[in-house]
């Protein structure tokens, strides 16, 4: 049973001893889950953190690899360019004493990346519990969308772990609501598969991530950090939460990567959006399509092809408040 004195989104994973946060959409997704992993580490359970990496991995030294497609990203790992957002947050995990560890996957297809799950599975002993965070909501277009954003490494990913029946709590978050209005997504189609969800019994409710609270200032704090040491290439996803988390408004500028653009930093950027990750992709109008795919240049082809095949998209919806 839910109840208003508990979000249902930690009401589910009560019973979870051993969690995997996990970046769903690849790069900096992984810090929209760092204010969940703290808070369920602070419940007293044993928390790790996975992103499906962009960075260069597969010239790593050998004694990074757990097993195939699994790296183990520790804060002293050579940096390969300039882009490494797993090593970066496990160097700011140094500076709070905390677990400085951060399972890294290269971006492959669906099923390559839901074996190097299981390879983490294993290498971890087991886990109750996946969350999928994903900065933005891309994550919740069905397929039938005007415009579904960058959709191939979430799809990827909720493809590979929808899979994973073994595990007994599967479920997704999402944090940065409006961020994705910049990649063509329509923020009222979120909120339209949102209610389906809620039909369906799969939806889980929002809460803010507050600046006052233990998570939200260290999330300002990661965030921070990030943007000091990925100059070049700063999270605007995370760059915009954390504005609004400030308690921010309007058009912020905190990168010259965003000064050709005009912001709405809000706080419905700080809410998650939480619901459950089975339920969200049996709604997929494409998943099963995605089975087969060893390279992330297939999923993005899968998904191309399969919009062709629709007789119609869902146009986009003015909000209308």
């Amino acid at each position: 049973m839910f109840s208003l004195g508990e979000p249902a989104f930690f009401t589910r994973l009560r019973d979870a001893r051993r969690v995997l946060v996990a970046g769903a959409g690849g790069g900096f997704d992984v810090y929209a889950g760092l204010p969940l992993a703290l808070a369920l580490r602070s419940a007293g359970k044993e928390v790790h953190l996975a992103s499906l990496s962009f960075a260069d991995l597969y010239g790593l030294d050998p004694e990074v690899w757990v097993g195939p497609d699994v790296a183990a990203i520790g804060p002293d790992i050579p940096l390969r360019g300039g882009y490494f957002p797993e090593r970066t947050l496990a160097q700011w995990l140094v500076t709070q004493d905390l677990p400085a560890i951060v399972y890294a996957f290269p971006s492959i297809g669906a099923a390559p990346l839901r074996t190097a799950y299981r390879t983490l599975i294993e290498h971890l002993g087991g886990v109750d519990a996946i969350v999928l965070v994903d900065g933005g909501t891309d994550i919740l277009m069905r397929g039938d969308e005007h415009g579904l954003g960058t959709p191939e490494e979430d799809m990827a990913s909720l493809a590979a772990v929808s899979g994973l029946d073994e595990v007994a709590h599967r479920l997704v978050a999402c944090l940065g609501f409006g961020v994705d209005a910049y990649h063509g997504v329509n923020h009222s189609l979120v909120l339209e598969n949102l209610a389906a969800l809620d039909r369906d019994g799969c939806y889980l409710g929002a809460f803010s991530l507050l600046g006052a609270g233990r998570e939200g200032a260290l999330y300002l704090d990661a965030v921070a950090h990030a943007q000091r040491h990925t100059p070049s290439h700063p999270s605007i996803v995370n760059g915009s939460v954390a504005a609004a988390v400030r308690g921010d408004f309007g058009n912020v500028r905190f990168t010259e990567r965003t000064k050709d653009s005009e912001l709405f930093i809000n706080p419905l950027m700080a809410l998650y959006f939480c619901v459950d990750l089975p339920g969200l992709a049996r709604r997929n109008l494409y998943l099963g399509l995605l089975e087969r795919t060893s390279l992330m240049r297939q999923v993005s082809s899968v998904i191309e092809e399969f919009r062709t095949t629709l007789p119609r998209q869902r146009p986009p919806r003015t909000f209308p408040h």
